[in-house]
């Protein structure tokens, strides 16, 4: 069963600040989910819940994956720029996934279940969950 896990001060400080964005869409890359929102910034959960929250422009810079090269940055940004100007609509995106359902952000959750990690992305009418496995490295979105 999934238990409700404490979040840490910094988690929490990331929280407050993603309530009221809407996610526009997602990659995965590294051991990390990367959510794009609505609001400029790129909203990064690693495989251990733990969270980050940077500018879109900085935080694609600095996104150290060894499957990412430059030209993969280069398209991170496109498809980013698009989303920000064409919301989740938007086509022709190479590495981000548009989200699939309007999520403006009310509440987050974070649960786990031996390694695994659920955050689930409360939205005014559909929710986010991402599930990573610390074990495997797997991680997951979905709405």
């Amino acid at each position: 069963m999934w238990q409700e896990t404490e979040t840490t001060t910094h988690q929490d400080h990331v929280i407050k600040h993603v309530i009221g964005a809407t996610v526009l869409g997602w990659v995965i890359a590294g051991e990390a989910a990367h959510l794009l929102l609505d609001i400029g910034f790129l909203w990064t959960i690693y495989l251990d819940g733990e969270m980050n929250l940077l500018p879109q422009g900085v935080a694609i810079t600095e996104l150290d994956a060894d499957d990412l090269n430059s030209v993969d940055k280069t398209e991170l940004t496109f498809d980013a720029d698009l989303l920000l100007n064409e919301g989740r609509e938007a086509s022709g995106l190479k590495r981000f996934t548009a989200a699939p359902v309007e999520c403006l952000i009310t509440g987050v959750n974070f649960l786990s279940l031996n390694s695994q990690r659920r955050i689930v992305i409360k939205g005014q009418s559909a929710a986010l969950s991402v599930q990573t496995s610390i074990e495997s490295g797997e991680i997951t979105i979905t709405d």
